[in-house]
């Protein structure tokens, strides 16, 4: 469960992104939608843990993201849009560190390599690797442990068709063992069967679309609208 109270956030003072946002995301897939710089990437940050609210407060599984860090991100996977990972260490220091702050063997980051195809360069340093590999490296970090909480933010950016499927698959087991997914994709074809709640960030709030339609078709169409900022038919539902 992933819980904001309130929270603001802004790069400029006078230029709020999120401004008092009061969202509760339960287990299942959320799809998190809007048009280029509406704040959804800011959003999944300051859930993340990444950037810190300039007010209001984020908890995760209960646990306050700033007071209580250690058991908030214990649970909690991020798979940010870009890849920044330390270019000098190799692959396998950083699966080695994300096992020790999660409390896993370090097994388990050589496994989540294998997954994601690489575990033949786990000697490599990450500066060594491709933009793709990057991706998937920091998706091998997610596979660590059960996370009961992934935020993903365009997980099939410069993703090979295997990878893709390896990572819907993955976002299927996690929705199946009852955890909260948050998805931001240009790309909402592959999530849109999978869903089982959508946003979108408008003018620094969060709106909910209500139970989504079971039939494909208008459920992509009412899917397209939100993404791109445009649903005129959507009765607005300011998330709980």
């Amino acid at each position: 469960m992933i819980r904001l109270h309130q929270a603001a956030f802004s790069y400029r003072d006078a230029e709020p992104v999120l401004a008092g946002v009061d969202l509760e995301i339960a287990p299942g897939l959320t799809l998190l939608l809007g048009p280029n710089g509406c704040g959804k990437s800011t959003l999944l940050k300051l859930a993340a843990g990444i950037e810190r609210p300039d007010s209001g407060r984020i908890e995760i599984d209960g646990h306050d993201l700033w007071t209580d860090e250690v058991a908030a991100r214990r649970g909690l996977a991020y798979v940010p849009e870009q890849p920044d990972l330390t270019p000098y260490a190799t692959v396998r220091e950083v699966l080695d560190l994300v096992c020790r702050l999660r409390g896993e063997p370090r097994e388990q980051g050589r496994e989540a390599l294998e997954r994601v195809g690489l575990g033949k360069l786990s000697h490599r340093s990450v500066r060594e690797l491709s933009m793709g590999q990057r991706r998937r490296a920091v998706l091998a970090a997610a596979l660590v442990g059960t996370p009961r909480n992934a935020l993903l933010d365009e997980p099939l950016e410069a993703m090979d068709r295997g990878a893709r499927e390896d990572l819907l698959a993955w976002t299927d087991r996690l929705v199946a063992a009852g955890a909260a997914v948050v998805v931001v994709s240009h790309e909402i074809e592959p999530f849109a069967p999978r869903a089982t709640r959508a946003i979108s960030v408008r003018d620094g709030r969060c709106v909910d679309a209500g139970p989504l339609p079971s039939d494909p078709a208008e459920r992509l169409a009412l899917l397209d609208r939100m993404a791109r900022g445009e649903a005129p038919d959507l009765e607005v539902r300011f998330a709980p």
